[in-house]
């Protein structure tokens, strides 16, 4: 389980990686225009800002309790119903890495950016399938 999960995590990341990168280099090349001159509308940095709180915070709390209330009654878990919750919580924590590169490309101001990418780093972090957080899961959900 642990190792399907991280295989599962490492498809995920690596595009957002990639795109990091390939974002980075295109406005150290010139190729994208300068983000001053872009003239964006002020509620469009905040607005993802909330989004990368809701996707790496938020949602994956949300998918929590709702797993863990649909399992109240439960004496045990069987592990493919937990093995399905854990992809879903890597598939919404995840997609907030997808948020920095446009950030990136579109310049938002240093507040909102920044704070991009911590709850992105805290995605990446706190999700990650360690053996230990997968044991801690096992036996938080009593899965045969």
């Amino acid at each position: 389980m642990v190792a399907e999960l991280k295989k599962i995590y490492w498809m995920l990341l690596a595009p957002a990686i990639v795109l990091m990168v390939i974002a980075y280099g295109a406005r150290q090349l010139g190729w994208v225009p300068d983000p001053s001159s872009a003239g964006l509308p002020a509620f469009i940095a905040p607005s993802v800002f909330v989004a990368s709180v809701a996707l790496s915070i938020a949602l994956p709390v949300f998918l929590r309790s709702l797993f863990a209330h649909r399992r109240r009654h439960e004496k045990s878990v069987p592990e493919s119903d937990l093995l399905g919750f854990e992809r879903k919580l890597l598939f919404a924590a995840l997609s907030s890495p997808y948020l920095i590169p446009p950030a990136y490309l579109l310049g938002f101001p240093h507040f909102y950016f920044s704070a991009i990418v911590l709850t992105a780093l805290y995605a990446v972090y706190y999700f990650y399938p360690s053996p230990k957080r997968i044991q801690y899961e096992r036996r938080l959900f009593r899965v045969k």
